[in-house]
């Protein structure tokens, strides 16, 4: 063995297809000897090809389908470029070495497609739906999973909901069908059948291609489908929505009618009446098995049925239910004592309503300022300032948004009584005034005056306001104005007096001769005391001298002043203390004598 030409070659050579295949070609000649030639075949259908053909370092290509995409290497290694899966075969090497004779071994080419396209389930029926309407049928297809161009084919496996489906007679079903395209590359179609159940409505299916590639085993998986099974009811339910417990009056309202078959069958609606059936599937969709009501009243109560039809055995199932409107409805207020309200008075309100469910009651006034819970409302010791508008609103605490609410006047009745009017009023001869009045009553009372001008009411609840505008006269400075408010109980009236407001002018001059007293007094006052002060005024007080005495001195002057507006000097001239001093005093300091 050791004297003859041993050649050694990889049993199998992997590429994806349109890239470079390598084949090697490793030889063992004895001795050490050289070889003769070397020449490359692929075998096809047991027919050997030669590829090329080598001698010394010259290489001789034949005229194959290979030509322009075969090089051989220094290492004698034969390398085929832009690989297709037709390349996909057996592949020679043949070494001769003389008298060691001649070797030969052979590699399997294997070329890969890239990626197998990925599988897709295609359902037999219009719109992804297995029609099954009857389930005696032991198989029904399924689906059908299709990979396309891959090399070599690919296995196909199936699932539901997860776990791998094996054939199981009566149960489940797979055909496989492989075709070998032009190119060389596979398609592998594979067909589910299976027994499918009403449970299986919301199965899912998917499959599973699982393929070589550079020598590792890899896996593309489809997207899951569903399939729709047609099957009839066998249980019909009937809801009210929103709940039953919850409706009120005004709601909008659905009866919700469902069926556990497929398709869903015909629905029909009844409403109870006097004992007897009414259809009043007019007002619903029997498609989708909705009955609307809108804007329900108390007579929307009562029983209703749905019913439905199955086409396919005519069988019919039903389902009722009691529809429950709540409703708050006569909200009475009653007023003890009911005959008219005096001021002083006290009263009693009393409200009730007609309800299927408990009731909470709660007054307002007519602000809207909550006064007092439960069905009465006590108010004592009345005034025309309690009469209002006060309101008993009814709720119904278990059914959100239920209530009602009515209205009642407490009218407190009585004469007028005049509460403000504008008096005392300083005003000007000539000048335009407002003269306003304001009086509470009820009934509604009017005003009156006792003069004439323009006037103006307002009226606010139980208040009535009156403004007069006139001009000031002699007659009204003098008289003033009467208002005179009265109604059907009774009179009251009030004087409003004017009083004339002088002028600024006026109060100046008197301010100015005030003045001017004071200023004159107090420079007499500052003259004397001068006076007395430089010795011109030696003399203390004498009386009255009489200057005829012949005993008088001749060098001496007398000077007697003497005024004529004594009670006028009196009154400036007072003491220190504010007191008056006696007349004869006061002109006994007006007499000095003064050395010549």
């Amino acid at each position: 063995a050791a004297s003859r030409t041993e050649v050694s070659m990889p049993a199998v050579v992997e590429v994806e297809s349109g890239d470079t295949a390598r084949i090697e070609c490793n030889f063992y000649i004895p001795e050490n000897d050289s070889y003769t030639y070397i020449s490359w075949f692929y075998i096809d259908r047991n027919n050997r090809v030669r590829l090329c053909h080598i001698v010394g370092n010259k290489v001789v290509e034949e005229n194959t389908d290979y030509k322009g995409r075969l090089l051989v290497g220094e290492d004698k290694a034969l390398s085929i470029s832009r690989v297709t899966v037709q390349d996909a075969r057996t592949f020679a090497c043949q070494v001769g070495a003389g008298s060691h004779g001649v070797g030969e071994n052979r590699t399997e080419l294997h070329v890969y497609s890239e990626l197998p396209a990925v599988p897709g389930c295609l359902l037999p029926f219009p719109h992804g739906r297995t029609q099954c309407s009857r389930l005696s049928l032991p198989l029904l297809q399924v689906a059908q999973c299709v990979s396309r161009n891959s090399f070599p084919f690919p296995n196909i496996t199936w699932y539901k909901n997860g776990k791998q489906l094996q054939p199981e007679e009566k149960m489940v079903k797979i055909t496989t069908t492989l075709t070998r395209e032009s190119s060389g590359l596979y398609t592998v179609s594979s067909t589910l059948f299976a027994h499918v159940t009403r449970e299986d409505r919301n199965s899912l299916y998917h499959c599973t291609v699982h393929y070589w590639l550079r020598g590792q085993r890899r896996t593309v998986e489809s997207r899951p489908v569903n399939v729709t099974v047609f099957y009839p009811a066998r249980h019909v339910t009937l809801q009210v929505m929103p709940s039953s417990m919850l409706v009120k009056e005004g709601d909008d309202v659905k009866l919700v009618c469902e069926a556990d078959g497929n398709p869903a069958p015909v629905f029909s609606f009844y409403k109870r009446d006097l004992g007897d059936w009414q259809d009043v599937s007019s007002l619903a969709d029997t498609n989708s098995g909705v009955l609307n009501l809108h804007d329900v009243n108390k007579n929307s109560s009562g029983l209703y049925k749905c019913q439905t039809l199955d086409l396919d055995d005519m069988g019919q199932l039903e389902q009722d239910v009691e529809l429950v409107v709540n409703y708050i409805e006569e909200v009475r207020v009653k007023m003890e004592p009911s005959s008219p309200l005096k001021e002083g008075d006290s009263v009693r309100l009393s409200c009730d309503a007609d309800s299927p469910v408990a009731l909470d009651y709660q007054w307002k006034d007519e602000l809207g300022r909550k006064v007092a819970e439960g069905n009465q409302l006590f108010l004592s010791n009345l005034t025309f300032e309690t009469s209002s508008n006060f309101s008993c609103e009814v709720i119904a605490p278990s059914v959100p948004g239920l209530e009602q609410s009515k209205q009642v006047a407490v009218a407190v009745q009585g004469k007028p009584r005049i509460v403000a009017i504008s008096s005392p009023l300083y005003v000007r001869q000539d000048e335009v005034v407002n003269l306003t009045c304001k009086a509470i009553a009820f009934p509604r009372p009017s005003v009156h005056w006792n003069v004439n001008g323009t006037a103006h009411e307002y009226v606010e609840n139980q208040h009535i306001a009156s403004n007069l505008t006139v001009r000031v006269n002699h007659d009204l400075l003098r008289v003033g104005a009467m208002c005179r408010v009265s109604n059907a109980l009774g009179v009251s009236e009030k004087h409003i007096q004017l009083l004339d407001q002088k002028t600024p002018e006026s109060k100046g001059v008197i301010i100015v001769a005030i003045i001017v007293c004071i200023l004159v007094v107090a420079v007499l006052g500052s003259v004397i005391y001068f006076l007395h002060k430089k010795g011109k005024i030696p003399c203390g007080r004498a009386g009255k001298q009489d200057i005829t005495k012949p005993e008088a001195r001749k060098d001496k002057i007398v000077v007697e002043v003497k005024s004529d507006k004594l009670s006028e000097e009196a009154g400036l001239l007072q003491g220190a203390n504010g007191e008056k001093r006696p007349a004869a005093d006061q002109v006994g300091q007006s007499v000095v004598h003064c050395p010549s």
